[in-house]
């Protein structure tokens, strides 16, 4: 059918190196990392890789070839999917636009997980007061000491009576 082909005659294919190799070089400038970089924390993640490797693979005429351990390297790297890195960049999203959304993603995770931790930590503090009935006053105090603020620490105070933070 007209239109189904790009002008050179070849199908797009959805998945392919080459689309791996736009989105590292997208994914790279998008948490400002450098070449040298992305091949450092590539050889950290167990796959042995230098900058040069990283120019040929995102730049390359004809473009350096990826094997499995890299892509998996990199989906690693990236934290993401090797569906998702394998896949084309979505259109209509800037490189700034992109870095919002990144800074906005890792925030959530960095949330969530401070949000997991002083769940856990309330629920210790509460079976050890339940445990030591005697520490409830002290430990109370040693909450406003540290925090400072007594709105804070009262919140804190009532997390614990209540046996958990969620």
């Amino acid at each position: 059918m007209a239109g189904d082909k790009p002008e050179g005659g070849e199908v797009p294919l959805l998945y392919s190196e080459g689309n791996v190799a736009a989105r590292m070089a997208l994914e790279r400038e998008v948490r400002g990392w450098s070449t040298t970089e992305l091949a450092e924390r590539v050889t950290r993640a167990g796959i042995k890789m230098n900058q040069t490797a990283v120019w040929r693979i995102e730049n390359g005429t004809p473009r350096r070839r990826i094997n499995l351990d890299e892509a998996l390297a990199f989906s690693r790297v990236f934290e993401l999917p090797l569906e998702e890195l394998m896949s084309p960049p979505l259109e209509g999203l800037d490189i700034d636009s992109r870095r919002l959304v990144q800074e906005a993603v890792e925030a959530f995770y960095e949330a969530r997980d401070a949000r997991d931790r002083l769940h856990h930590a309330v629920v210790a503090i509460a079976g050890h007061i339940k445990a030591h009935p005697d520490s409830s006053r002290a430990i109370h105090e040693q909450c406003l000491r540290l925090m400072g603020a007594e709105r804070d620490a009262r919140a804190l105070s009532n997390d614990i009576e209540d046996g958990g933070h969620y």
